[in-house]
């Protein structure tokens, strides 16, 4: 099997850095997280990618009960053009709002956390 252009630890990397790393693939797909296989087509000729760090919420939700260790919080689907991605979000959101990376937790699993712009 062929290695990724970018593995998930290359990811977290650039989270920490305030940079989104993706994948683009030959056929013009990209994603926001590390893959093998593009999704749109099944290539495996895949190219790592910066993504923005701006973008538009593209959906949200509140989330009240939480996995364990992890506090209510909104999370969100941000478009950041070429692709979407899911995270966290420091305040109240609503569709179509503009944001932008803001951190990563200190804790826990990496994952990119958004703040209204506007």
């Amino acid at each position: 099997m062929s290695e990724p252009p970018i593995t998930y630890e290359d990811w977290q990397a650039a989270l920490a850095r305030g940079e989104l790393l993706g994948v683009e693939c030959r056929c013009g797909a990209v994603t926001a997280t590390p893959k093998r296989i593009c999704p749109a087509c099944g290539s495996r000729e895949l190219t790592a990618r910066a993504l923005p760090t701006t973008g538009t919420v593209d959906s949200e939700t509140r989330i009240e009960v939480p996995p364990a260790g992890h506090e209510p919080g909104v999370v969100a689907v941000v478009d950041l053009g070429p692709a979407r991605v899911l995270g966290r979000v420091e305040t109240a959101v609503a569709i179509g709002d503009r944001v932008a990376l803001a951190d990563t937790p200190a804790d826990g699993p990496p994952a990119p956390v958004f703040a209204p712009t506007e």
